[in-house]
């Protein structure tokens, strides 16, 4: 894990967002690099001088920002992006490609019931950079227990398991598998990986309606310092992430989240 993106909005929670990974950035010997997009307007006539003048602002939010967080001793480098938050993300991933992104559930200003805002639920859905969400003023500290829940347990490629990796490996953290057969499961979402299977401190098999329902059954009795879940364009919550926006009452959890993303 050698580079970690946060992109950052308007919302209050920004510096804690970035507080938290430049601590797990200090833990694996990572990069941070922050960003905050601003939609550029056409130059013709005075548009140019709005573009300088929102440029401007988009720089002293992310001076005000990285000034009010310790680095530790870690590399923090701050970049405005113009155009749209998801293009803009993909194409600093071209330039520098990045291992993880830390978000905040919400970028902006939203509604208590909403558990992912817009921007943060287009970031997990449209991009193919795995995702840490951190919930409102959580600080960082070694994970000791991963719950991890899938459906489908075949994973073709190490690199979709990277950074339960490298957090097994720096943190000695033990990972508890949760494979929830659902009525759309067949033999072959049954089969689990070997990769995943010599990660893991337990493995145990549940039969709930979702995944976000096995979850919820088995949270307590684990306790997770972590929840990951895996995004699959035909798996993880494939109805739930049609739409930007999540609501509370369609997944939540009061842990940081860690979204794997699987190319399929």
């Amino acid at each position: 894990m050698k580079n970690i993106l946060v992109p950052i909005g308007s919302s209050k929670s920004a510096v804690n967002t970035l507080q938290y990974a430049i601590d797990l950035a200090q833990e694996v010997d990572a990069n941070v690099y922050v960003i905050s997009v601003f939609q550029e307007f056409s130059k013709a006539g005075s548009a140019s001088k709005l573009n300088t003048v929102l440029k401007e602002d988009t720089e002293n939010t992310l001076e005000k920002v990285v000034s009010s967080v310790d680095h530790k001793g870690v590399s923090v480098v701050s970049h405005p992006i113009k155009g749209g938050v998801v293009d803009g993300v993909e194409r600093f991933n071209k330039h520098v490609p990045v291992d993880l992104m830390v978000l905040s559930p919400h970028s902006n200003s939203v509604r208590d019931e909403v558990y992912l805002g817009n921007t943060t639920g287009k970031l997990v859905k449209s991009t193919n950079i795995p995702a840490f969400i951190v919930p409102e003023n959580e600080t960082f500290k070694q994970p000791s227990q991963i719950l991890m829940a899938f459906k489908n347990g075949n994973f073709d490629k190490k690199r979709h398991l990277e950074p339960l990796k490298k957090m097994q490996k720096h943190f000695g953290t033990e990972i508890q598998l949760l494979h929830v057969e659902t009525p759309e499961s067949d033999d072959k979402m049954k089969n689990v990986s070997d990769d995943l299977k010599e990660m893991s401190a337990s493995y145990k098999t549940t039969s709930n309606a979702t995944t976000y329902q096995g979850v919820l059954e088995h949270f307590q009795s684990v306790n997770p310092d972590i929840v990951c879940v895996v995004r699959r364009k035909r798996g993880f919550f494939k109805k739930l992430w049609e739409k930007n926006v999540v609501l509370k009452k369609e997944f939540f959890t009061p842990k940081p989240l860690l979204i794997l993303r699987v190319q399929e």
